[in-house]
Formats: structure tokens, C-alpha cells, sequence
């Protein structure tokens, strides 16, 4: 290795992360004036390495992304969605852009403080101090008893908050604020209250009013058990992390969330419909959808025991990190929800297997129209998954060493996997990967961002 070859490399990466350190000082700009800065669908953390790796993977040049953001905040912009990638890509100019509506302050409350909960948190703080959008101003827990437990129950939920064992360390800071009983995470204040009921809490009382309830503790999924957050004064809607029951909507975002209105109760459905929706719409789209299965290989759960353990559920109740678990799935049948073409049309069934994140769906589809071939098929999907309209939710894999923790925290909402592909005539086997937690969390702060815009 010559010396020159590797100076070169180092004044090189110099020159990026200067050239970074400025890009930051316009991307923070943007955001306090409200502007969405997306990179081909992905939001950008405020950090070099981050960014410097953003253009690295697209082959774009740092000096022409801050020119870019530069001249986007000369035309004063604000309260609008920009796509960086996209648009250098497509060379477009700073002054194509427009201001949008102004987007409300929603205060938010979390319901629980699980696996979803924990990490719709994390998403929240990750993103640029704001006092427009999405405000978490709170979480309610059960109580937890006398003034020395509720003190050690806050300690321990900020703990979760700041550990993780799938998703490793809360990228910054996490203080409990003793004397207010809550949490202040990268700057922001959230309140720990602690409740059995819904019907217990008076919001308003915190300075939080016309909230967006998300509940994700799974125990209420119908209307009459989760119509209960809206005896709570100061709350306005309610959205549910999990498949709901009845005439509530189960929105999957960009597929039906221009369904939602101002409905008051919504459903982001599971993770597993979230997964496999989007892409089963380019497939229908595309080549019509017969029939079909869909299997889904799902890292295990809290549902499950972690030794042998009586269950009310059949087969759940066996050790659920040594044994690979036949259950049951409804996110077959919930697409037809979303894509009510494909009722009927799909049956589904689940595996748990020893794995805490990351599950793969399977999809075993028969098509109206030839599909030819899985080049064929894999260049569709990859063509799509680089569209501004599906990047954000689909992701293209073609390494031959892929594997499930690969994809840990990865927010789309799935990642194809065209090594896998098989193709022929009108059947096709498919195969994707997908964070459990990560992506299907970002879809839900998307549908509450739409829910938010319609109030």
C-alpha cells in the first residue's frame, strides 16, 4: 500500500466531515423551521458519521447536499417534507420547493411502556427538538404503590428506556427528574403517571390537552374498551398498536391511511400486516394476486413463557427460547383490511422461534398475469423500492450473507431478500425480513402524524 493512496483516503474523509459539520448547522435550520428532511426515505440523524455514510452509500457528494440545503433555507421554507437524495437525484432546484400548511402541535401520551412503547419513545426523542408535530408529554404505567416504589418503578422505567438488550443504548441522554415524577429524555420532559383506568385520569391537569392517546398495552381492542381513553379529560383520539376488532380502521400507512379522516379510534395493525401490505399492493398492482400463504418466522414475543409454564394459548405456553412455536397469525386476513381486493384470497399461519428481533415473511403467492421470472420480479420490487413513493417503507436486499440481526433497527417496514426469490410462470415465493419492533413503530408514528394533521 503506497502512503500516498492512504493520504488521499484521509484528506478525503477530512474534507467530508468539514463539509458535514455545515451541512449539520443548515439541517438543524430547517428542522426548527419545520422542514422534514428525509435522504431517499430515511431521516437523517444529526450526526457526521451518519450522514458522511448517507451519501457514501448513494455515491452523492457532501459539498452538493449542503449547496442544496443551503439554498433551501435561503427560500425560507417551512412546514414541508424534503427529500435530498431524491432530489439531487433528480436534479431538481431549491426554489421548486413550497411551504406547506402548518403542522399542529399534537401532545401525545403513551399508554403503556413496553417493546413498542419504549421504542415509539426512542423514534420521538431521536428526532430534532421541536415545538411543532408530535409531542410526547407523557406515559402511563400501572401503579406502582408507596412514595419509595414509585420511586425506584420511575428509576427502572427510565433505565429501559436508556438499556436495551435488542437495540443496544438510547442515543443521548436520559435524567429522572425526581421531584416531577418524570422522565427527561434528550431535553424533553415526559410524565410518568400512573393509573388502572383510563377513567382515572384528568390530562389536563399535567398541560396536556386534545391528546393523541397510543395505546400499546393490547389489553383493549375493541371500540367499548377503547373508547375508555376518551372519558379522559384532556384526551382526543386513540390509536391502538395492535389488530383491532369491530368497524375500527387498521390502517397500514401509505397503503389505506387516506382512509382515517377524523375517525377518533384508529388501528396501526401488527407488525406482521405492516410488513407484508405494502408489498403485496405492488404485487397486486402488478401482476394480480390469485391466492396465496403467508408464513411468518416471528421472533418470540412477552406473550410467550420464557420456561414451560401453563399458557391459555395453545403451544405458547412451552419454552419460548428453546423451541421453535406452530401458533396462529391474523395478518393474513387483516390485509384484506387495507386491500379489500385480496379478501379470501390469503391464509396465513406463524412460527416463534428463539430469536428476540427480526421475523421473515414468506410469501407463497399464484398470480392472474406471468411473472417470467425472479430477475424479473426482483427488478420490479428493487425499482420500487427506490421510488419516492415506497422508499420509505420497502428495502432491497441482494447480499448472498444476509442474515436476521443484520437488519436490527432498520425502519423499514421490510427489506425484500432477492437472494431467496423463486419465480416461475404465474408462482412466486418471496421472502422478507423485517424488524418486528423498529419498523412497525415508525409506521405507527406515521399513522399518528396523519391522524394528528386530521384534526
Amino acid at each position: 500500500m503506497s502512503a500516498n493512496l492512504y493520504q488521499d483516503h484521509l484528506t478525503t474523509r477530512k474534507n467530508q466531515e468539514a463539509q458535514a459539520v455545515q451541512l449539520l448547522v443548515e439541517l438543524n435550520t430547517l428542522a426548527n423551521k419545520g422542514v422534514n428532511v428525509l435522504f431517499f426515505g430515511n431521516r437523517i440523524a444529526l450526526n457526521l458519521v451518519d450522514i458522511i455514510a448517507h451519501h457514501d452509500k448513494n455515491a452523492l457528494n457532501i459539498a452538493d447536499t449542503l449547496a442544496f440545503a443551503t439554498a433551501l433555507n435561503d427560500q425560507n421554507l417551512s412546514h414541508t417534507t424534503v427529500d435530498l437524495g431524491q432530489a439531487l437525484k433528480a436534479g431538481k432546484q431549491a426554489d421548486s420547493f413550497t411551504s406547506g400548511d402548518e403542522v399542529p402541535a399534537t401532545d401525545v401520551v403513551l399508554y403503556g411502556f413496553g417493546r413498542i412503547g419504549r421504542i415509539l419513545a426512542r423514534l420521538l426523542m431521536s428526532r430534532p427538538a421541536s415545538d411543532k408535530g408530535l409531542q410526547l408529554k407523557a406515559i402511563v404505567v400501572r401503579p406502582a404503590g408507596e412514595a419509595d416504589a414509585l420511586l425506584k418503578d420511575l428509576e427502572k422505567r427510565a433505565s429501559l428506556l436508556e438499556r436495551d438488550s435488542v437495540h443496544g443504548w438510547f442515543d443521548g441522554s436520559v435524567v429522572v427528574d425526581k421531584a416531577n415524577s418524570g422522565i427527561i429524555a434528550n431535553g424533553r420532559f415526559i410524565k410518568v403517571i400512573y393509573a388502572s383506568d383510563p377513567s382515572e385520569i384528568d390530562y389536563t391537569s399535567y398541560g396536556i390537552d386534545n391528546a393523541l392517546i397510543i395505546d400499546n398495552t393490547g389489553k383493549w381492542k375493541d371500540e367499548a374498551g377503547l373508547g375508555k381513553h376518551l372519558q379522559s379529560k384532556g384526551a382526543k383520539k386513540v390509536l391502538l398498536t395492535a389488530p383491532a376488532s369491530g368497524d375500527i380502521k387498521n390502517i397500514v400507512y401509505n397503503v389505506n391511511d387516506d382512509t382515517i379522516g377524523s375517525d377518533t379510534i384508529v388501528s396501526a395493525a401488527s407488525c406482521t400486516t405492516n410488513a407484508i401490505t405494502p408489498t403485496l399492493k405492488l404485487l397486486n398492482d402488478k401482476y394480480g394476486i390469485e391466492n396465496g400463504h403467508m408464513e411468518t418466522i416471528h421472533a418470540f414475543t412477552n406473550d410467550q413463557n420464557l420456561v414451560d409454564n401453563h399458557h391459555k394459548a395453545e403451544r405458547r405456553g412451552r419454552a419460548a427460547t428453546l423451541n421453535m412455536v406452530m401458533t396462529s397469525t391474523g395478518a393474513a386476513k387483516a390485509v384484506s383490511k387495507a386491500i379489500p381486493e385480496l379478501k379470501g384470497k390469503l391464509s396465513g399461519s406463524s412460527v416463534r422461534v428463539p430469536t428476540p428481533n427480526v421475523s421473515l415473511a414468506i410469501l407463497n403467492l399464484n398470480f392472474k398475469n406471468p411473472v417470467n421470472s425472479s430477475d424479473e420480479l426482483n427488478a420490479f420490487i428493487k425499482e420500487a423500492s427506490q421510488s419516492e413513493q415506497w422508499q420509505a417503507q420497502i428495502a432491497y436486499s441482494d447480499s448472498d450473507e444476509a442474515v436476521s440481526t443484520d437488519f436490527v433497527g432498520c425502519e423499514k417496514v421490510a427489506i425484500w431478500d432477492a437472494k431467496s426469490t423463486l419465480a416461475q410462470d404465474n408462482r412466486a415465493v418471496m421472502y422478507l425480513w423485517y424488524d418486528n419492533e423498529m419498523g412497525y413503530s415508525t409506521q405507527v408514528l406515521r399513522v399518528a402524524e396523519t391522524m394528528a394533521k386530521n384534526a
